[in-house]
């Protein structure tokens, strides 16, 4: 794939000019933004070291780049074009100039950039406590934009800015945290050990058009950020990760951490496109941000820049760390779910939570695992969608014809499991499966979208079929058929099921494993069928 996205990154470079266009600013960090606009004569000079790497750009340029955006996971670091300092400089100047961008534009962009970069890796539910450490030039303002986002998107950011630039764009944003409730902390109330008030550092210091030496208190700043890492190191302990702003502070914007002394961060954000000290990071997590390169940049600078995947700000460069899956695991906070606090009946408590996943947001609730077993006792999976649930039971609809339906037909007794993530939830259901009537499968099949109607029609679904072009074929061949808006038929072979439940089982996850279990079981009393609900070990 590698190649192949050769080819189309002149179409991703002409997306990411534009998009680079939208978010570079002209400081220490628009630069970054654009890989190439790096020195333009605003950006106020803060390290002498490429301040990271280019800002994403978040769209994608045209329609031209449809497959190979999409395999864009992670893009091969050795195919991306790395800026030197001039050429970051020149970008910025090309896009706070002819461009038309302003230096808050291209700030915000890079801003959230940032935050959105965070949020791949590090989720608010275990690295909530955010400090990020801003400088006094653009690199600086991309930090405090990125507070803003964190903040909204359910971090607790702190700032330090020691040194602030008195110019209204920077007192704007300042005033924006405040508005927020955003603490600002000065350098001595900086606690004497970053470890335990905080999980993320954000190294938002010094952008690639800074040069010289850090002054006080940025130098001592940097060398505690060094120092922790190293100390944590040697003694095994866990630290908070820390997150360079598209150039790690203390280093040399081409020659990278020339001496050994500067940040060597968990996560690099590169901006516009990575400055040339990237190919030196060796850290875990390397992003893109700055999803707005204009065509004409990419073109003059040849720049050849990953896709950015859907609406995402920020796109991976390189594989991501190899991760031991044995280690994998989430230690589940959730309320108690005691039996006196439950439904009497399971249909009820099913509702109740179904409603909690719907207010959550959670994506495709009604997303269910339906598992059947054929004659030859072999059992299978799949994943369909509850259309309907009552005191009858749980109704999908499907192609009687299929693998599930074959199954059904030899065994009508299957399991469904919902799993709602986000809640900390599962949800199993097992009983008897039939079909639900004709006229309930022919009044749902009617309320669906045309095009899913034909759809119906033209999957043979479980069988066998030479290329999608023959479904596709077959498909506008029906488009056309009933385009005069005359009524669709349903097929035969197509309805809906009705699982009537002889088991529910609740859970829900809990610390160290000790997760919540109730299961409803059926029993009679006095000839009326009621639940009992029983607790299981987890």
């Amino acid at each position: 794939m590698l190649n192949g996205r050769r080819n189309m990154t002149l179409t991703c470079i002409y997306q990411f000019t534009h998009l680079h266009s939208l978010t570079h600013h002209n400081h220490n960090h628009i630069p970054l933004i654009n890989s190439t606009f790096s020195t333009h004569p605003n950006h106020k000079p803060l390290f002498q070291f490429f301040s990271g790497i280019l800002r994403p750009t978040i769209r994608s340029f045209s329609t031209k780049i449809t497959a190979s955006c999409k395999t864009m996971a992670s893009f091969d670091s050795d195919s991306v074009t790395y800026l030197k300092q001039q050429e970051a400089a020149e970008i910025d100047e090309t896009l706070m100039g002819p461009l038309g961008f302003s230096v808050d534009q291209l700030m915000e962009l890079a801003g959230l950039s940032v935050a959105t970069s965070i949020y791949e890796v590090y989720k608010p539910g275990d690295y909530s406590r955010v400090l990020i450490v801003c400088g006094p030039g653009n690199n600086g303002g991309d930090g405090l934009v990125a507070a803003r986002h964190l903040h909204h998107f359910g971090y607790k950011p702190l700032v330090c800015y020691p040194k602030r630039t008195p110019k209204p764009l920077y007192a704007g944003l300042v005033t924006q945290l405040e508005a927020l409730s955003i603490p600002f902390l000065s350098v001595e109330d900086l606690p004497p050990d970053f470890t335990n008030d905080f999980d993320i550092l954000v190294d938002a210091m010094f952008g690639f058009s800074f040069h010289g030496s850090p002054r006080p208190p940025f130098d001592d700043l940097i060398q505690r950020l060094v120092s922790l890492r190293n100390n944590h190191n040697q003694i095994g302990q866990k630290r908070p990760v820390i997150v360079s702003v598209d150039i790690p502070s203390g280093w040399h914007v081409e020659e990278g951490d020339v001496d050994g002394t500067g940040i060597k961060p968990d996560m690099l954000i590169s901006l516009t496109a990575p400055k040339f000290c990237a190919k030196k990071f060796g850290g875990p997590h390397h992003f893109l941000g700055g999803r707005f390169v204009p065509p004409a940049i990419a073109e003059k600078y040849k720049l050849l820049l990953p896709p950015y995947p859907g609406t995402s700000m920020c796109v991976r460069i390189g594989k991501p760390p190899q991760i031991d899956i044995s280690a994998l695991r989430e230690n589940y906070i959730s309320p108690e779910f005691l039996e006196h606090q439950v439904e009497a009946d399971p249909l009820n408590q099913f509702r109740k939570w179904f409603d909690d996943a719907l207010a959550a947001g959670l994506k495709e609730p009604n997303a269910m695992g339906l598992s059947t077993v054929g004659k030859d006792g072999k059992p299978s999976s799949r994943i369909v969608l509850l259309k309907g649930f009552d005191k009858d039971g749980f109704v999908w609809f499907t192609n009687y014809e299929s693998q599930k339906g074959r199954a059904l037909s030899e065994n009508p007794h299957a399991s469904l499991l919902f799993y709602w993530d986000g809640l900390n939830r599962q949800v199993r259901v097992e009983g008897y499966v039939q079909k639900v009537s004709d006229e309930e499968s022919e009044q749902y099949f009617h309320s669906r979208p045309r095009g899913s109607q034909i759809g119906a029609i033209v999957s043979k679904q479980s069988t066998v079929v030479p290329g999608r072009n023959v479904l596709y074929d077959e498909y506008k061949e029906l488009e056309q058929k009933y385009a005069d808006g005359s009524v669709i038929p349903k097929p035969k072979i197509w309805g809906g099921y009705r699982l009537t439940p002889h088991l529910y089982e609740f859970w829900q996850g809990q610390k160290s494993r000790l997760h919540d279990r109730l299961r409803y079981v059926p029993h009679d009393i006095d000839g009326q069928r009621l639940w009992k609900v029983e607790r299981l070990a987890p």
